[in-house]
C-alpha cells in the first residue's frame, strides 16, 4: 500500500494541476508522477529524467537506453521501474536473460548495475572499458542519466507507490 497518496486532479492546487498538464504533453502521468505532484519542485526535478534521456539518446539507440534503465532498475529491486523496462522489451520480443548483446550494451548493463550496487568499486578497467567507447561528456550524461534512474527508483520503493494498472502482467 502506498505511504503517500496521488493528486486528486480536481482538487489540486493551480501549479499542480499546470504541471500535470505540462507533463501530459510530453509523456503519460503514472502512479509515481501522481505522487511527486504532492510537491511540485519534485516533481519537476525527477522529470529531468526525460531530458537526460534526450541527451543519452544522441548516442545511444532506444535499446541501448531501456537495456541501461532496467539493469538499474532490476538491480535496485524497483519493481515499477523494472516491471515498466520489462514491459518495453517484452513488447519488442526481447527476452533480457537470454538475449546476445553487443559489447556495448553489455558494458552499459554492467556499468548500470554497479552504479547500484558498488559505485566505490567501479574499478580502473571497467571505467577504461566505457572510455574506449564514451566520449567524456558522454560518460557524465550516462552517470546523471543512471543517478537519476536510482533516484526515481528510490521514490518509488521508499514511498511504496502502486504499480500501475497497464503493467500488471510484466511483473515477475
Amino acid at each position: 500500500m502506498a505511504r503517500v497518496p496521488q493528486i486528486d486532479y480536481e482538487t489540486a492546487p493551480e501549479a499542480v494541476r499546470q504541471a500535470h498538464d505540462d507533463h501530459l504533453k510530453i509523456g503519460r502521468m503514472t502512479n509515481m508522477k501522481r505522487t511527486l505532484l504532492n510537491n511540485v519542485p519534485s516533481f519537476k526535478a525527477l522529470m529531468e529524467w526525460y531530458t537526460l534521456r534526450d541527451e543519452a539518446a544522441k548516442f545511444l539507440s532506444p535499446l541501448d537506453i531501456n537495456l541501461f534503465c532496467y539493469a538499474i532498475s532490476a538491480e535496485n529491486d524497483c519493481l515499477i521501474c523494472s516491471t515498466f523496462f520489462r514491459k518495453i522489451l517484452r513488447d519488442e520480443g526481447i527476452d533480457f536473460d537470454s538475449f546476445s548483446f553487443t559489447e556495448k550494451q553489455q558494458a552499459l548493463i554492467s556499468f548500470g548495475r554497479n552504479m547500484v550496487d558498488n559505485p566505490h568499486e567501479i574499478d580502473d578497467e571497467q571505467f577504461d572499458e566505457m572510455k574506449a567507447l564514451f566520449s567524456d561528456e558522454q560518460l557524465v550524461v550516462l552517470t546523471a542519466f543512471g543517478a537519476i534512474m536510482i533516484a526515481t527508483n528510490l521514490i518509488n520503493t521508499v514511498l511504496r507507490v502502486d504499480l500501475d494498472t497497464y503493467l500488471f502482467g510484466y511483473d515477475k
